[in-house]
C-alpha cells in the first residue's frame, strides 16, 4: 500500500529547462486569475470575517450562535468541496455560476472563517481598559471599535492575516479542478499538450514561489510599520 519502487532514474528527464522556457509564456497567463481570486478573496474574506468576528464575540445569541455554526462548517469542510457544490451542486437547484465566480465567493467565504477567528484574538487582546475609557468619554459601540480598538488590534492580527492570504494564494491552484484558467490549469493545459508532466508542474511551482515571496515581503513591511509605533 505504501510501497515505493525505484527503476533507472533518468534525472535529465526531471526537468527539461528548454520545454519550460517555451512554455512559460502560456503558463504565466495564468497569474493574473491567479492574482485575481487570491485578493478577491482576501478582501471579501476581510470584511466578511470583520463581523463574523463581532458576533462570534457578541452576547446576543442570535448573533453569536450563528457566527460560531459558519465557522465551524467552515473551517471543518474541505474548500475543493465548497468549490464542487457551488460550481457543479448549484446548477441542480436552478443558480449558475461562472467558474470564477464560484471560485471567489468559494475562497472568499470560506477564508472568512479562518480570519474571523484571528481578528476575534486580536480584538480581544485589547485590554477591557480600552472599551471603558471610551465609554467614559461618550464614545458609541462603532466609535469605538473604529477608533480606538481595530487600530490597537491591526498589528496584532498582520502577521497570522499574512499566513492565511500566502495559504489562499496557493489553494486557488485548487480552482484549476473547477475549469478557471490560473496557473495550475494552464500547467495541467501545456502538460497534456508536452507530455511532459514534471516540467510544467515544476515550472508552475517556480511561478507562485516569488509570488509568495513577493506578499511575505509586503507583510514584513507592513508589520515593521505597525511596529515602529510601540
Amino acid at each position: 500500500m505504501f510501497g515505493i519502487e525505484i527503476n533507472n532514474i533518468q534525472t535529465d528527464k526531471l526537468f527539461d529547462v528548454d520545454r519550460a522556457l517555451e512554455n512559460l509564456p502560456f503558463l504565466l497567463e495564468g497569474v493574473p486569475y491567479t492574482l485575481l481570486l487570491a485578493v478577491t478573496g482576501m478582501l471579501i474574506g476581510l470584511v466578511l470575517g470583520f463581523f463574523l468576528a463581532l458576533a462570534r464575540g457578541s452576547e446576543r445569541r442570535w448573533l453569536r450562535w450563528p457566527a460560531r455554526f459558519y465557522i465551524s462548517f467552515m473551517r471543518g469542510t474541505p474548500i475543493l468541496v465548497y468549490l464542487f457544490v457551488l460550481y457543479f451542486g448549484l446548477p441542480i437547484a436552478g443558480i449558475k455560476l461562472t467558474a470564477t465566480a464560484a471560485a471567489v465567493i468559494g475562497f472568499g467565504t470560506n477564508s472568512a472563517a479562518y480570519i474571523a477567528e484571528i481578528n476575534r484574538a486580536s480584538l480581544n487582546s485589547v485590554s477591557s481598559g480600552q472599551w471603558e475609557s471610551a465609554r467614559a468619554l461618550g464614545f458609541t459601540y462603532w466609535q469605538t471599535i473604529r477608533r480606538i480598538i481595530t487600530p490597537q488590534s491591526t498589528r496584532i492580527a498582520i502577521p497570522p492575516l499574512g499566513n492565511v492570504f500566502l495559504d489562499l494564494l496557493k489553494a486557488t491552484s485548487l480552482a484549476a479542478m473547477i475549469s478557471v484558467p490560473e496557473i495550475l490549469n494552464k500547467a495541467q493545459i501545456a502538460a497534456g499538450r508536452t507530455v511532459d508532466s514534471m516540467t510544467m508542474y515544476i515550472t508552475a511551482a517556480l511561478i507562485y514561489w516569488p509570488l509568495t515571496m513577493l506578499f511575505s515581503a509586503l507583510q514584513d513591511y507592513l508589520e515593521k510599520r505597525y511596529n515602529r509605533y510601540l
